[in-house]
């Protein structure tokens, strides 16, 4: 079992080393280090360019100018060779046998087209977590897609090579790309499965504060894109319904973030942001929305975008008051 991982690299110097080393350690020896180096100002690539001298498992690919992790991944998903192909940060790092107890279940479940690995975040403290998750064994596509709308599961993971090179990352979105691209991942895999295998997801400070900043709106762009592609993968029914819902759960949870932290953005931002969830109200199908959902303060649909701000400021004024 071959796979390939592709490695997006800025700026990552204080962290790489570990990393790298990570695959080095690996008891499975059938990997593909796809590196892209997206024009970093650091010594990162001078490292990149040391270990590819020292193992040949590494290809490193150097950018001319940082195009953000989407392009440099699809960049990489050209040379991808492995029959299974994941990401790994930059900054993070496997377990010596995460791949190994990967390529376990694949030879062993031959439709297991995606394979999760067990997430663990680390701290700059020294301590660690799993991700709140819970365990499985094995469910199917559709179902790890719904459960993905919650990230009641992660989307760190190896999938079959033909899967991901169909669906690459969204170059037009500068945030939130890869949520759309594991949840299409999932749909169009017959099996995912969970392995023992770790990945730890290094937290920076700036992981945890979640401080206020303008790509929060880009999360419904994300969704309208998501919506159309999934009509052009005439999905049923029920799962668009689903995803209805779910974008219209998002789109009062953006306008909160709107008038609850909006004041730290700049006016123009807040503008752009107030004109992006007029867009995402306006796109979203109301027929498929769940109709317990549409009856609640704070969730109807109201005649006008004016009315429907009023509504949200209101009710968030509200929910102010009651929790002080």
């Amino acid at each position: 079992m071959t796979f390939s991982l592709l490695i997006a690299v800025y700026n990552a110097e204080a962290y790489l080393a570990d990393c790298l080393d990570s695959l080095l350690a690996q008891t499975h020896g059938d990997w593909q280090a796809v590196c892209i180096e997206d024009a970093s100002t650091d010594g990162s690539a001078a490292m990149l360019d040391d270990y590819a001298r020292r193992d040949e498992r590494f290809k490193v690919i150097h950018l001319t100018q940082n195009g953000g992790q989407a392009h440099a991944r699809n960049v990489g998903l050209e040379h991808a060779t492995g029959e299974y192909i994941g990401m790994l940060d930059a900054d993070d790092y496997l377990s010596p046998d995460a791949l190994e107890c990967v390529g376990e279940i694949i030879a062993n479940h031959e439709a297991a087209d995606c394979v999760l690995l067990d997430l663990h975040y680390t701290y700059p403290d020294g301590n660690s977590a799993p991700y709140a998750m819970e365990p499985f064994t094995v469910m199917s596509g559709k179902e790890a897609f719904r459960q993905s709308l919650t990230w009641r599961i992660h989307g760190l993971y190896v999938v079959r090579s033909s899967i991901h090179k169909a669906f690459p990352y969204d170059e037009r979105l500068r945030a939130y790309s890869d949520d759309n691209t594991t949840r299409l991942h999932f749909l169009q895999s017959r099996e995912v499965r969970l392995s023992s295998g770790r990945y730890y997801y290094r937290q920076h400070e700036q992981s945890v504060t979640h401080a206020a900043t303008p790509l929060r709106y880009l999360y419904l762009r994300a969704n309208m894109l998501m919506a159309a592609e999934l009509k052009t993968l005439h999905v049923e029914e029920a799962m668009l319904r689903e995803y209805e819902t779910h974008r219209w759960l998002c789109l009062a949870d953006v306008a909160m973030f709107h008038y609850t932290e909006g004041r730290r953005l700049t006016t123009m931002e807040r503008r752009e942001g107030r004109q992006t969830i007029r867009e995402a109200r306006a796109d979203i199908d109301l027929r498929r929305v769940d109709k317990r959902l549409l009856r609640k303060f704070g969730y109807c649909p109201m005649p006008t975008f004016w009315l429907y701000r009023a509504q949200m400021w209101t009710y968030f004024k509200l929910r102010q008051l009651l929790t002080r």
